[in-house]
């Protein structure tokens, strides 16, 4: 077992059943000009997540330990796509219209793809999700059960939204989860406070949140 300082206490993992998930380093959510700047936000806020999410996956991959991406995006013809996420707010485009980096949100357009910082090597398992949360709709309940998972390290945007949401599916489903601090973030830095507070509260009710140093010092001295 690995034991890594966190709060609001210890997490110990088990390296044999542990597995990234990195959450949605999309361009269209991180880059200028894609749909999060159209939605009116700051996208220079979650591109501070981008160089400590790289290296937790170098991390990872020194150690030959299954690493899992997510893009949230949607079907060319939108049929995964309810009206009642597409049509919410008054944004400059919406899902499926044309933007700088292609359709917005679209499965295989540029936009949709992971920064190159981040982007998946081969073999890395991608996960195209429609919801927030990593396990609606998708395949990653059973890819999950097939690796043998029972203690997850997550990465990726947005904290409250997407990775919030995933993290309490996990929670349900008996995964023991720990959030990398500095490698999420928000379009709203309060939220992101707020997020890591309610995950860790009640003694970690939806699990465990450390900075990626405590885990870096958790595995010196570890076999590679």
């Amino acid at each position: 077992m690995i034991t890594v300082k966190a709060q609001p206490f210890d997490f110990a993992f088990d390296p044999a059943s542990v597995a990234l998930i990195v959450i949605d380093m999309q361009r269209d959510f991180i880059e200028p000009g894609g749909f999060g700047e159209t939605l009116g936000n700051d996208v220079s806020h979650l591109q501070r997540a981008v160089q400590p999410t790289a290296d937790l996956l170098a991390l990872f991959r020194t150690r030959g330990w299954p690493v899992i991406h997510t893009r949230e995006d949607h079907l060319p013809d939108l049929s995964d796509c309810p009206p009642s996420k597409r049509n919410r707010g008054a944004p400059s485009l919406r899902i499926g219209d044309n933007g700088p980096m292609g359709r917005i949100l679209v499965r295989g357009e540029p936009g949709a793809e992971i920064v190159p910082a981040c982007a998946p090597c081969a073999g890395e398992i991608v996960v195209d999700k429609p919801g927030k949360g990593a396990f609606h709709a998708t395949d990653l309940g059973a890819i999950l059960a097939g690796l043998g998972t029972r203690s997850l390290v997550f990465a990726g945007v947005t904290t409250e939204v997407c990775v919030q949401t995933t993290m309490r599916e996990a929670n349900d489903r008996g995964f023991d989860c720990l959030l990398i601090e500095d490698a999420t973030e928000s379009y709203f830095p309060a939220f992101k406070a707020a997020t890591l507070d309610m995950i860790r509260a009640q003694g970690g009710i939806v699990g465990w949140t450390t900075p990626l140093a405590r885990l870096v010092q958790a595995l010196e001295g570890e076999p590679t």
